[in-house]
């Protein structure tokens, strides 16, 4: 618990004089004050995290947490839970869409097992950092001890630490892991103040009866658990995922060390959502990439303040949502970088000044 505790007080928001810098550089760049839209504000988040006059563009990974759920065993998933680990091998064969997408965007995979139910014996290419061999059945028992939990945020913390000094300057948080939706909407619900049922969607597509069992079933694991709405770690060890946990950790670390954290979906969206219930500074370096299909995602962002960039009607989760947007901060980055200013072009400002 300590290396949370430190690294959440070493959190402070972003200086904001360099929110002023960039604004004066995208003042001079030839176009319409604002005509750019987000990504000058994409720009300028950018330069006031990392400093600088002029960003590089960062070099980027996705690291996608992959953990089971003891809840899957209550057909709250229309996947069975050997899915998991079947996935993580898909990942690291490259045969994802998240792999495909990362390619596309230029971005590392980093797979993690923090908590499937599968021994993948210290496979080539799988940062191993398990921490529980699938959470217990939320619906009859804390998902996991305090203690579990608290190791999950640490191996984030920890991730982030690792590649952020292997020259990752960027991040994207993904996530594997059947019946995870049903652990992120219980989040959702007890953080937001929302209801079960507005914070709960289809998940991988199951149906309207389903549907029902699934709020049934968060329902039951709020009341029989009975987690501190007001302590994110007592949420994340009753209801949460190793995943989810381990989320959380990355943000707290990546934000500790003052780089940025794009956030997929809506689980990933739950472990970013627990982190800021920690520490709200930590807004400062995160970004929302979309915005799902998930019923509780657009509750959870409007909780933080967070507008999403895209709107693809994406529910698949793994980081893919996080690379694509990826490649609108690199545009953004660009534009601020590569664009001449009025003076550069011998072009006219709205004031006739050349």
């Amino acid at each position: 618990m300590n290396i949370i505790k430190q690294k959440l007080k070493s959190i402070k928001g972003t200086d904001k004089r360099w929110r002023d810098v960039a604004q004066a550089r995208l003042n001079t760049l030839t176009k319409p004050g604002g005509s750019l839209g987000m990504l000058e504000e994409l720009a300028a988040k950018l330069v006031t995290i990392y400093e600088s006059d002029i960003p590089e563009i960062p070099e980027k990974a996705v690291i996608t947490f992959a953990g089971d759920h003891g809840v899957a065993e209550e057909g709250v998933s229309a996947f069975p839970g050997e899915v998991t680990p079947q996935m993580v091998f898909n990942f690291l064969r490259g045969g994802a869409a998240v792999n495909v997408l990362a390619k596309h965007a230029g971005v590392d995979v980093i797979v993690v097992d923090i908590g499937v139910n599968y021994d993948f014996h210290n496979i080539d290419g799988l940062e191993n950092r398990k921490v529980i061999k699938g959470t217990r059945n939320m619906k009859k028992e804390p998902a996991m001890t305090v203690e579990e939990t608290v190791q999950c945020i640490t191996a984030g913390i920890e991730l982030a630490e690792k590649y952020g000094e292997a020259g990752y300057k960027m991040f994207a948080a993904g996530e594997m892991g059947i019946a995870n939706t049903t652990s992120a909407s219980a989040i959702t619900s007890l953080i937001t103040g929302i209801s079960v049922r507005d914070a709960t969607g289809r998940g991988t597509g199951i149906g309207k009866d389903a549907l029902e069992k699934k709020i049934a079933v968060i329902e039951e694991a709020i009341t029989i658990n009975a987690p501190d709405c007001n302590d994110p770690i007592d949420i994340l060890s009753k209801t949460g995922g190793a995943e989810i946990a381990g989320i959380a950790g990355l943000c707290i670390g990546a934000a500790s060390l003052r780089l940025p954290v794009v956030i997929d979906g809506f689980i990933s969206t739950a472990g970013a959502l627990t982190a800021y219930c920690m520490n709200p500074a930590l807004i400062d370096y995160m970004f929302a990439s979309h915005i799902s299909e998930e019923r509780g995602h657009r509750a959870a962002l409007k909780y933080m303040g967070m507008t999403p960039l895209l709107d693809l009607g994406l529910r698949l989760g793994e980081g893919t949502g996080a690379v694509l947007a990826m490649t609108l901060l690199d545009a953004s980055l660009k534009l601020y970088s590569e664009m001449a200013t009025f003076d550069e072009a011998g072009v006219s400002d709205k004031d006739g000044v050349r």
